[in-house]
Parts: C-alpha cells; structure tokens; sequence
C-alpha cells in the first residue's frame, strides 16, 4: 500500500463533521488589504522555515532540505498580488498546497536546480518532487513553550488544590444545610470531585441568599466552580493545522505519495507531527480534549483549527536561539504606512533522534 493509499484508508473514517473529502474545496476570495500585525507574522513565518532550512542543512550529512513552497513578497494591496493570488488557488485545485520545504537524499539532489525551487512550474518538476523523503509545513508560535509549560501546570496545580479545599470546606461546615431534600443532590456531586474527574464536573451553582450561611454557601459554591474552570482550561501549547488545510495537504499527497508534515516552532523549541498521524488523531474521538481539540480564535483568522497537543509530538528541535529583529517601514499605494517586525539569524539546534522516528529514516 502506497503513503497515500494508506491515508486514504485513513480519510474515509473521518467524520464528514469535521471534514467532507467528498465535498470539493471552497476556493477563497483575495484579501483586499494587509495588515501590520498580517505582515509580522509571515516575517515570523518566513523566520521558522530559514531556521529549519538552516539546521538540516548544516546538521545533516545525509539528506538536503530545498524550499519549495510559494513564498512571493507580494501581499494585498500590492500591484500584481490578485493575479499571484488566482494563479495560486489555481495551484491549490491542480496539485494540491506546496509545503514548504522539501527533504532529500543528498544523492537525488539535483545541484543545477539549488535549494530554492518554489518559483518554479510545478509541471517542470513533477518527477524531482516526487524523489524527495518528506514535505515539511513550518507553522510559527510567538511564545517560549517552556515557560508556557511551566506557568500553566503551576497555575492548574494550583487551582485543582484551591477547589478540593472549597469542596471539603463546603462538607465540613454546611453539610447540614446540604441534607436538606431539594439541596442534598450537592452531596453527591462534592464527593465526585478529585484530581481525576475534576475535568469532567459540571454544574449549576447556587445562589442562595434567604439567610447569611445560606450567602456564604453560594460563595463558596461560586469560589469552587471558578477553580475548577481554571483547571478544564486547555494548558498545552499545540501544532495547529487549518482544516481548511487539510483538504490540500490532502491532494498534493495524492500527486506526489511523499510523506507529509507539520512542524511547529516556538522561540525556544520546535515539534513536529506527521500528516498521517493527524488524519489518524480525528478518528479518534476519545482522544478529544487531551491529544487535540478543534477549536476557532482570532489568532487564527476565527478558521476552524486542529489544535494539537505538543506533549505527544516528536520533539524537533531541543533549542532555538531567538532570532534578531528589528522594525521596518513599508509604503503601499496611496501613502499607506505600515510599521511591522521583521526577523533573522537564530539557530535550532535539532534532536536528531526524535527527528529520525519522526521521519521514519534510520540515518541523518
């Protein structure tokens, strides 16, 4: 069975929910204006993929990293930019979405080509493309994941303490109030709560006010529910393909059958996952809520997102050195100013290991 054979298998247990492959894709409109902030985070965008571009080819001794994906400067607003844009949706329906690297043996690198080929026609290169060993998908994250961790398991920790403390106060002060028939159904739903079915409590508080106890309960019911929404939150940064995505990774596996994958720099690490491994995950709905969730935030676009734990990815990098950056002006048509962050240098230092399982190859 071929690598897209095998995700097609895949494909046909997900639910049309979440991702209709019979459905063609909706093609979208061009934006019609960029933004400071849309601008910072291509630069952030294009900063990861150097990095990783970096790393392998001056870490490996067996295999070449080569751009691949589109990576126009235009942007909208720019002259040209909704010709650039139609030609690339037309890219999208014929071959499917470029990743942006490429991974090859040093042996099937072609020199007279280089190590940037995303300008060109994708018809000239068909047969090089499919010589590769894997398309990587760089996706960026502004935040230091290990301080992330940190904060994040000190602060559920800390609010799990916070409400089993509410809750034995609440039984050892007010439990005569609780007996009462309409009110000891509370009873059964405090004894429920520990460290392993806190994620899953959920009720309605009370807001009694007839007497001073029955005030103070209600607080105290108040204190415990906010603590243990603290603790349901999600605590784990994540790798976060679009599922709008989906449907184009999707088809350029099915013109080249190269392995796929996402990988997801912080500015302090990177993580990777593979394609199948994420067709593999939205099969699986127990894993909801703690491998991955499908969500949608402004940090997105408000676009449909697989958000996807990083704590079962294969680590990629186990160090990145920040980059340099440094504020740039860009004038657009009719005097437009925009002021974004540009960035260069950093270095990932990659774990070598993790990354073989990950790419399923025995050297590097």
């Amino acid at each position: 069975m071929t690598y897209f054979e095998e995700l097609r298998e895949i494909t046909k247990t997900i639910p049309t929910s979440i991702i209709d492959f019979s459905i063609p894709r909706d093609r979208t409109s061009p934006p019609t204006q960029a933004s400071s902030n849309f601008i910072t985070n291509k630069e952030q965008g294009d900063w990861a993929e150097d990095l990783i571009f970096r790393a392998i080819n001056e870490t490996s001794e067996n295999y070449v990293a080569v751009r691949y994906g589109k990576s126009d400067d235009l942007i909208a607003g720019d002259s040209g930019f909704d010709k650039f844009y139609k030609d690339f949706q037309d890219e999208l329906d014929t071959i499917g979405k470029r990743p942006d690297l490429l991974v090859f043996k040093k042996t099937d690198f072609d020199a007279k080509l280089g190590f940037d080929i995303s300008n060109l026609e994708h018809s000239s290169i068909t047969d090089y493309v499919k010589k590769s060993i894997a398309g990587l998908e760089i996706r960026s994250s502004a935040f230091l994941i290990d301080k992330y961790e940190k904060e994040m398991q000190d602060r559920t920790a800390y609010h799990l303490k916070e409400a089993l403390a509410v809750k034995d106060k609440i039984l050892a002060e007010y439990l005569d109030i609780l007996k009462d028939d309409k009110k000891k159904y509370f009873i059964d739903i405090l004894n429920s709560i520990n460290e392993e079915t806190i994620n899953a409590i959920n009720f309605r508080r009370p807001s009694w006010k007839a007497t001073d106890r029955l005030q103070q309960l209600s607080l105290l019911f108040k204190d415990l529910k906010d603590n243990i929404t603290i603790v349901q939150k999600r605590d784990y940064l994540s790798i976060t393909p679009k599922i709008e995505d989906v449907k184009v990774v999707y088809k350029w596996a099915e013109t080249f059958s190269v392995p796929h994958y996402y990988f997801q720099v912080f500015f302090d690490k990177s993580y990777g996952i593979s394609f199948k491994n994420i067709l593999t995950l939205l099969t699986e709905p127990d894993k909801e809520g703690t491998y991955y969730e499908i969500s949608q935030d402004i940090k997105n676009q408000n676009k449909t997102t697989v958000k996807i734990n990083t704590r079962n990815t294969n680590q990629v990098a186990y160090k990145v050195l920040e980059p340099e950056h440094k504020s740039v002006r860009r004038e657009m048509g009719r005097g437009r100013l925009l002021f974004y962050v540009s960035f260069e240098k950093g270095t990932a230092y990659l774990d070598i290991d993790s990354l073989k399982e990950l790419l399923n190859i025995k050297d590097f």
